[in-house]
């Protein structure tokens, strides 16, 4: 069997995340599994880097597949494209050694989430918008909190059965770029919704309230996740 890695960009608007759900439901897996089924002919699972909720992005999203099929990667790749929907684009195909795995081989995932300080039709598919001034100086300070191994549990949901809920955090950063505000957030690993609730956090913190949270598991009372549509997996290192 051959073992093939893609790197994945889509828009999450209309999907209900990345992974397969019972037949009717729309998303990305699905659509990707049934694409390439029909192609090589034969039953195609595929294995992601991380699992995007409902509305989210993915600039950069890993996964791999193993088929029999002795279907050329450059022929393999094109007709892929040619029929999956303009929300779904493979920007590289490989084919890697049978031990690599999308998940489990991934040291570094990278989250973006962009801001809109002013309201926008065309931009708000891709970024939340924020009708106050955002100050960066203070959003820094916060996230800087977040840098190292703590137990996220707090900045969650829907952890049963997730047996560890510690994170090593490497680095966090809030910019401007042209009319938006980036935050990004680099990690071995992250929970469910973690950096959606994250984002809203460090809006509504002042400094050295997320360390108390994530010290003492108290997090503020009515948190509720930032807008989905702000969010994208940017890359994954291995």
């Amino acid at each position: 069997m051959r073992n093939i890695r893609v790197t994945i960009e889509y828009d999450g608007t209309d999907y209900a995340g990345w992974q397969k759900q019972p037949e009717g439901v729309n998303t990305v897996q699905g659509v990707l599994e049934a694409t390439l089924g029909r192609i090589v002919q034969e039953h195609v699972l595929l294995t992601a880097a991380g699992r995007t909720d409902k509305g989210v992005h993915a600039k950069g999203q890993v996964a791999n597949f193993r088929i029999a099929s002795a279907m050329s990667l450059h022929r393999l790749f094109y007709a892929l494209n040619s029929l999956l929907p303009s929300t779904i684009c493979v920007t590289t195909m490989d084919e890697v050694s049978g031990d690599f795995h999308a998940r489990y081989s991934a040291r570094v995932r990278e989250y973006r989430y962009f801001f809109l300080e002013k309201p926008s039709a065309i931009r708000r598919r891709f970024a939340a918008y924020y009708p106050k001034p955002l100050n960066l100086e203070r959003l820094n300070q916060c996230a800087k909190e977040l840098v190292g191994k703590h137990d996220f549990s707090v900045y969650s949901r829907d952890n049963a059965g997730v047996g560890n809920t510690f994170c090593t955090v490497y680095g966090t950063s809030w910019w401007r770029h042209g009319e938006k505000v980036v935050f990004r957030i680099s990690a071995n690993r992250f929970l469910r919704t973690m950096v959606r609730f994250l984002v809203s956090a460090q809006l509504e913190a002042s400094p050295g309230e997320l360390k108390r949270a994530l010290l003492t598991g108290n997090a503020a009372e009515k948190l509720l996740p930032a807008d989905p549509a702000g969010l994208f997996l940017w890359r994954i290192g291995y």
